[in-house]
């Protein structure tokens, strides 16, 4: 089997650098045709591992590939672990790629950079690759900031555009404030362990678990929780959870496939993927875990409410992925590990199907995003209508779409979790991921109503040019909402219940909510009937009428609630002034320091004093010199018999 991880991994990297380096060579066609076959290998070869180790009975494999360097016994190498985790998330990341592949061609057709734009996103593909299929901390934090570098260069791929340049930078530097204490939390595994080897680490997890670390002088920690806390701070930057969020809506000045890319099945999923990976080391921290929960609870509600005010389509996608990932956060602080898994792996085929069909509607539009200037598209686009509706009811956790299946379980297991009964994290958790379900479905439905029903609000012009996208478009939406609708049914039992992770992820037994909960579950279909019984399904239908009720019955309403909230509506709307605070407060504070220091230091301390001012002083001091130069003897004369004066003087004086 290494040949194959080899293939998977390679086949995108010299796929890549053959349409970054050759592109003009091989032409339009010859980019997108090397790309899309060898991203299609490697998804096609992630389905075969993935059958060995669940169908075929295959066994997990820990692969050493090339050592790097050995230095005071700690091993720097690139090696593999293919475990069930890793198979189920390369056949995610290959086949949302492989989507976007195809998609690419007929969304970027007529873009100049055109073969650049299909080189990073195979590059793209082979960065999350490596990261998930590490055995290392070393390769993971490669994989980590290689994923970081291509959603810069990706954000900002119409750098000509002053709003994506400002964008990409964004998103880089407030990765770079989460990466810090990543690559804090690996220094302290190295610390404690010796290791970067997974394997290594996760045996000593015990170990470090009873040993303490001061942070301060005088103030013990737990090491563990030091370190868990740390990681996840790598995760909160990665998968862009409060206060390290506001990057992801800003990525939208990307071209809407690599939108589908990152919020679906790549960097986002990162921090997801690597805290579920991490979990024999968080189930060793209660602490760590509550700051986990806790964070995921504030992203899942906060970010959903702001998905409301949203105007620009793929701006309300966005909203609704930091809301997404904010449950599957949640879900990993109540060490449902698989349940946040299976949410990753749903949500990553219903939230690229709603990205490619927004950007099925932009260009339908020639690029028209406000969703108010939309309306009545269902008549003209009735492909991009169907699929983009499996997505929003997947979204929403409609009865028996992907969603529900992994939304609904996943809410259960926040209730049913360990913190039950536990105060304020318990409460704080499971109410944000319930009423998150009824502000899910109002901002998901309120989208869709005004894109596709009601009234056109188009120009005339507009109106007269818009049909059905081509096929290189629609084939992409329908091989997405197939998984969207139907994966769910197929795989709740086996990953939440039986056991498909086995010794992927670690759980204790007081935390193992899910095998409590598998007691009681009797399969999809006796789940299906029973979810009319749910709080859940009451609040996704109340958000759904709400929708109904005020975007296409009464559309006079929300500006009425607008204007009688309108304190609320400008905190909404200004995103609760995290920008205002990153961009005026830290941004600004840090020129503020930088100019100080540059007038102060730089200009007249070392500027002025230390280099021109020993400049002006020997200037001077070379004047006054150049006076005594007289040229006449008479006076040279003088000054010799005045300093033999003075040497007899002193001689006499000290005799």
């Amino acid at each position: 089997m290494q040949s194959y991880y080899l293939t998977i991994v390679l086949a995108p990297l010299l796929a890549a650098i053959g349409a970054g380096l050759f592109g003009k060579k091989l032409g339009r066609a010859g980019a997108h045709w090397i790309t899309i076959l060898a991203v299609g290998l490697s998804c096609l070869l992630s389905i075969l591992v993935l059958k060995h180790l669940y169908w075929g009975g295959g066994t997990a494999e820990n692969l050493s590939i090339y050592t790097w360097a050995v230095t005071d016994g700690l091993r720097m190498e690139v090696g593999f672990l293919v475990d069930r985790l890793t198979a189920l998330m390369m056949v995610v990341v290959t086949f949302v790629s492989l989507m976007v592949h195809i998609y690419t061609i007929g969304y970027m057709h007529d873009d100049p950079g055109y073969q650049r734009f299909f080189s990073y996103i195979s590059l793209f593909t082979f960065s999350m690759l490596m990261l998930v299929m590490s055995n290392n901390f070393l390769q993971l934090f490669f994989g980590w900031e290689a994923v970081g570098l291509m959603s810069y260069l990706l954000i900002g791929f119409w750098f000509k555009r002053e709003s994506a340049i400002f964008a990409n930078l964004k998103a880089f530097l407030v990765n770079r404030v989460g990466d810090f204490g990543f690559i804090l939390g690996i220094s302290a595994v190295v610390m404690m362990t010796g290791s970067l080897d997974y394997a290594t680490v996760f045996s000593n997890a015990e170990t470090v678990a009873g040993q303490q670390i001061e942070v301060l002088p005088g103030s013990p920690w737990n090491a563990m929780t030091v370190t868990c806390i740390l990681l996840f701070i790598g995760a909160m930057g990665k998968s862009a959870q409060a206060p390290l969020h506001v990057w992801l809506p800003d990525s939208m000045e990307g071209p809407t496939p690599i939108s589908a890319l990152i919020h679906a099945a790549t960097m986002v999923t990162a921090g997801i993927f690597m805290v579920a990976r991490m979990s024999p080391l968080f189930e060793h921290s209660e602490t760590a875990l509550a700051v986990v929960i806790t964070i995921g609870a504030i992203t899942a509600f906060s970010m959903g409410l702001l998905g409301i005010v949203q105007n620009d389509i793929k701006r309300v996608i966005a909203y609704s992925t930091l809301s997404q990932l904010g449950y599957m956060t949640v879900a990993l602080g109540a060490s449902a590990y698989s349940a946040a898994i299976f949410h990753l792996m749903t949500h990553a085929f219903f939230k690229a199907l709603l990205f490619l069909a927004a950007g099925s509607v932009i260009i339908a539009l020639h690029h028209e995003q406000d969703i108010r200037k939309m309306g009545g598209l269902r008549r003209y686009m009735p492909i991009t209508y169907w699929t983009a509706l499996v997505g929003s009811l997947a979204l929403i956790g409609f009865p028996g779409s992907s969603g529900f299946f992994s939304k609904d379980l996943l809410i259960e297991a926040v209730r049913e979790s360990h913190w039950h009964g536990q105060g304020a994290v318990y409460w704080i958790a499971y109410l944000s991921v319930l009423l998150g379900v009824f502000v899910t479905a109002l901002y998901s439905f309120r989208m869709f109503f005004l894109v596709f029903h009601g009234e056109t609000r188009m120009d005339k012009e507009t109106a007269s040019h818009v049909h059905e996208t081509p096929w290189v478009v629609t084939v992409p939406l329908i091989l997405l909402a197939i998984p969207s609708a139907v994966i769910g049914w197929v795989t709740v039992r086996p990953v939440l219940f039986e056991n498909y992770f086995g010794e992927s992820i670690t759980v204790f037994a007081r935390h193992d909510v899910l095998a409590h909960m598998g007691e009681a579950f009797h399969g999809s279909l006796a789940l299906f009937l029973h979810s009319v019984q749910t709080p859940v399904f009451w609040l996704a239908a109340g958000g759904v009428f709400a929708a109904w009720f005020l975007y296409l019955k009464r559309p006079d309403i929300p500006e009425t609630i607008k204007n009688r909230v309108s304190g609320l509506y400008t905190v909404l709307d200004r995103k609760y002034y995290f920008d205002d605070l990153y961009i005026r407060g830290f941004a600004a504070g840090g020129r503020g320091v930088g100019n100080f220091l540059w007038r102060k230091g730089d200009q007249m301390l070392i500027d002025g004093i230390f280099v021109n001012g020993t400049a002006n002083s020997l200037g001077k001091l070379a004047g006054v010199m150049r006076q005594l130069q007289t040229g006449y003897l008479y006076t040279y004369a003088f000054a010799m018999i005045i300093g033999l004066t003075m040497l007899l003087s002193w001689l006499i004086w000290f005799r």
